[in-house]
């Protein structure tokens, strides 16, 4: 499937939409208002600078909203009815905007003539958005009923349920169509197994090569065993390979307190590695991250050059240093930070700060104490490797003895890493991995609650921790 055309139809849709519908109002506009208010010609008033200067503006201003409805995340799991409902909302918020902002002071002293306006623009934007983007939605769903376009993916079991699931995703009813590459053993135990030898790829031992060698899109989890224990260890032991968990719905009593199951369009499964986090919020959260951030980097600028000469004066080595951490999606990056450890801090290896550690400076017992040393990130934030608010990342060092005790701490790759975290509000800094385990069960609840709301907290509770200067 090609996101990238998909997503190219609906942008090229929508702003075909956008500007029928302007010319559509505009021409209503006319007869109703324009011709009474000094136009004499259609023709005249259309290519009136204002109108040509709406026609053009008001066309990406649509795009904009459309995209920060979080519409253009999924392209490929769309339903008629939410289809319908976000579009409707997002119509419904843009026209108010619209109107209120470039029209309501040039119309007639008329409540009349404001609702009849104001209606022309709702329906003229709702009705040709909408009929487009049900056309090119019937053509994906379309396609996949033809499983022209489908997922690749992999069952994980090999009993009689692993075999129910593959027929109900092989009915053509199915709204998102997979290509089951094959089967995994995960009981070597189990027997006989329900499925064909021939379709039994190998076992859990295998499932990192299969995943690359056959480009395996997401994993369905099934399991042999009716232990709940046991699915939920298969679980955790699957996190590593970032990739969509789906489960049967028979499995929803698995919810718990570390694990937060939401449904996706396509029954029977849902997705484990999924969070309540909405699409528009994602865009929104995203945007504003690197706004923020651009801000912050200009304004604090002063407070960055006097940190700067400060740790230099303070010790020798780099002012600056850069760790590898472990980001979104388990993709690797370099992040930032103000020096606040002797040169030779880490001579013998990674190993975690304390609170009376010998290894920090003077200096950098101040910095760290107020979190002045974590300023560099908004570098990161700005290129997209972090937000201000996550999971804190953590290096891979690290990250490979938590998952012996935690494995669901790959749960948190899903999301971009933060500067500040609810761990690093509630808990603060870690001295060994089993406080790092206690801090990740914060960034797990997190993960399972995230919203801007939830993201203005934990700034606001990180402020309170600056200004107190509670950092350590």
């Amino acid at each position: 499937m090609g996101k990238k055309s998909q997503l190219f139809k609906y942008l090229i849709a929508d702003y075909i939409a956008a500007n029928l519908a302007w010319f559509a109002f505009n021409i209503v506009r006319y007869y109703e208002i324009a011709r009474y208010d000094g136009f004499d010609t259609l023709s005249g008033f259309l290519l009136y600078r204002n109108v040509i200067f709406g026609q053009i503006i008001v066309s990406f201003g649509w795009l904009i909203l459309h995209y920060y409805s979080g519409y253009y995340n999924k392209l490929f799991e769309k339903s008629r009815l939410s289809e319908f409902f976000t579009t409707l909302g997002t119509v419904l918020i843009g026209t108010i905007v619209l109107f209120f902002a470039l029209l309501l002071k040039i119309l007639p002293d008329s409540i009349l003539v404001y609702y009849t306006q104001l209606a022309y623009l709702f329906f003229f934007t709702f009705g040709f958005t909408y009929l487009f983007r049900v056309i090119i939605t019937n053509r994906t769903a379309r396609k996949i009923r033809n499983r022209e376009w489908t997922t690749n993916a992999l069952i994980l079991g090999t009993g009689e349920k692993a075999l129910q699931i593959q027929k109900l995703l092989n009915e053509p009813s199915a709204s998102i169509a997979y290509t089951i590459q094959g089967f995994i053993r995960v009981n070597p135990l189990f027997s006989p197994p329900a499925i064909d030898e021939q379709l039994i790829l190998g076992g859990l031992d295998d499932l990192e090569t299969l995943i690359r060698d056959l480009n395996t899109e997401e994993l369905i989890v099934v399991g042999d065993s009716e232990d709940e224990d046991d699915l939920l260890n298969l679980l955790y032991s699957l996190y590593q390979y970032q990739l969509p968990l789906k489960l049967p719905v028979s499995h929803t009593r698995l919810l718990t307190g570390n694990i937060n199951i939401k449904a996706i369009t396509g029954f029977p499964l849902f997705d484990v590695t999924n969070h309540h986090f909405s699409e528009g919020e994602k865009n929104i959260k995203l945007t504003l991250d690197k706004l923020i951030s651009l801000f912050l980097l200009v304004f604090l600028s002063p407070i960055y050059l006097y940190l700067l000469l400060r740790i230099k004066k303070d010790s020798e080595g780099p002012v600056l240093i850069k760790q590898e951490r472990i980001g979104y999606l388990g993709k690797p990056f370099m992040m930032y930070k103000f020096r606040t450890m002797r040169e030779d801090a880490e001579k013998d290896g990674p190993a975690l700060s304390s609170e009376k550690d010998e290894r920090v400076t003077p200096f950098g017992l101040v910095m760290r104490k107020y979190r002045l040393d974590e300023l560099p990130q908004f570098w990161n934030v700005l290129k997209g490797d972090m937000s201000i608010v996550g999971p804190r990342p953590e290096r891979k060092y690290y990250i490979d003895r938590i998952v012996k005790q935690a494995p669901y701490f790959y749960l948190l790759h899903n999301v971009r890493p933060g500067i500040t975290s609810w761990g690093m509000v509630k808990f603060g800094y870690a001295r060994n991995i089993d406080e790092m385990i206690e801090r990740m069960k914060y960034d797990i609840l997190y993960y399972e609650n995230m919203s801007l709301m939830l993201d203005l907290k934990i700034i606001i509770y990180t402020f309170r921790t600056i200004l107190t200067g509670k950092g350590i």
